[in-house]
């Protein structure tokens, strides 16, 4: 033990286009928020480079994940995501993140909280800030998850092994509804004039707007949208106001500080050519729909793996401003092929209308993960209250 300091065991790992701090449950304070000040003595925060702690300095290098034996009988383990700010001393465990989930399975193989089965391990995952369940196979040899493969996720370098995330379970994840409002769309003022909305909720609330509505073209990159204050306002005013339609808050006006994490917020428009924000060059053939989401108020490098099978589905619903701009004969295959920021992502749906009744039979995606560290983090126990 180092003098003055506790330490905790931690493992890192990179799940699809997210890299986590993996933390067992009883490893840390069952108070939760004696656990909130470890959380964020590990991650560095707050601090915007995070440089006292293992954070990356971006929100998507800023992501705990709590696991533990499952507390239900129909799930392997249980996977508590929290997104750890940068600048304030915030955890918001008011959403899922879809990309760690991915890593869950490889985690739990590793740590021997499942029994392993060759070729393929099927871990069932409790998100337990949703009390959903959301089913990963793991490609597996020798009693661990395998890391190389062919596949090629866009905005990670290189393929790994795939890994199948089955979503289907996660509707109505924070409302009880797939659709909060009970319509395929909903207008929402802001800003002085109306905008068509879709709001879904299918492992995170979200809530799709077209970006012509906004006077985009929907290709912008991340940097060319955070930079106009004008309309990153007007997101924000939509996103507070359907927050208040589902009931996320009371007031709109206090959605940053009463739930800044969820519901994310994506521009949609019709397929076309771009270039991703590192130079990278899509053609307007390889995807079916394009997209630009925003989360923790600030627009996603690439895309959320929630987002992207919530975005697969409303594709296939009729009335969504989503299926308005998706490519017509996609609407008819089980793939949708969506572009974002870093490249292209595809998801499987298949969604059935009987009787004015949606039946969602396939919400699911495809991630690569990998094990990057294991050892044990640090704390000052005189941040912790303790000496």
């Amino acid at each position: 033990m180092y003098p003055g300091m506790d330490m905790i065991r931690c493992t890192i790992m990179r799940g699809g286009t997210s890299k986590g701090i993996f933390l067992m449950a009883h490893d840390l304070p069952t108070n939760p928020s004696q656990q909130d000040d470890v959380i964020l003595q590990i991650f560095g925060t707050p601090d915007i480079r995070q440089i006292d702690g293992l954070g990356g300095g971006d929100l998507l290098t800023s992501k705990c994940a709590i696991i533990g034996p499952s507390s239900r009988p129909d799930a392997d383990v249980d996977y508590t995501f929290a997104q750890v700010a940068l600048d304030k001393a915030l955890v918001n465990r008011k959403g899922n993140c879809g990309n760690i989930a991915a890593a869950v399975g490889p985690f739990a193989i590793h740590q021997g909280l499942v029994p392993v089965t060759e070729p393929v391990t099927t871990v069932r995952i409790h998100l337990t800030n949703s009390h959903n369940i959301v089913t990963a196979e793991i490609p597996v040899a020798n009693g661990e998850a395998v890391v190389d493969g062919e596949l090629h996720i866009d905005g990670v370098p290189g393929t790994g092994a795939k890994i199948i995330l089955d979503w289907k379970d996660g509707q109505g994840a924070f409302t009880g509804k797939m659709l909060p409002t009970g319509h395929v769309s909903d207008v929402i003022e802001a800003g002085g004039r109306n905008y068509h909305v879709s709001i879904f909720d299918v492992g995170n609330p979200l809530v799709f707007v077209p970006a012509g509505e906004l006077n985009l073209t929907g290709l912008e990159t991340p940097k060319m949208i955070e930079s106009n204050p004008e309309v990153m306002a007007l997101l924000e005013e939509i996103r507070g106001k359907a927050a208040e339609k589902i009931g996320m808050v009371q007031h709109w006006q206090s959605s940053v500080q009463e739930s800044g994490y969820v519901p994310f917020i994506a521009l949609v428009s019709p397929p076309a050519a771009y270039e991703t924000f590192d130079g990278k060059q899509v053609e307007a053939k390889d995807v079916d729909v394009v997209s630009r989401l925003l989360f923790m108020q600030q627009v996603h490098k690439s895309y959320p793996v929630t987002s992207t099978v919530t975005l697969a589905i409303a594709a296939k619903i009729p009335g969504t401003v989503v299926s308005q701009v998706v490519r017509p004969e996609s609407k008819q295959q089980q793939d949708i092929r969506i572009g974002h920021p870093a490249g292209v992502i595809p998801a499987e749906s298949m969604v059935d209308i009987e009787k004015d009744t949606i039946v969602v039979r396939k919400a699911a995606m495809y991630r690569t993960a990998r094990l990057i560290m294991d050892g044990y983090v640090y704390v000052r126990q005189s941040q912790l209250g303790r000496t």
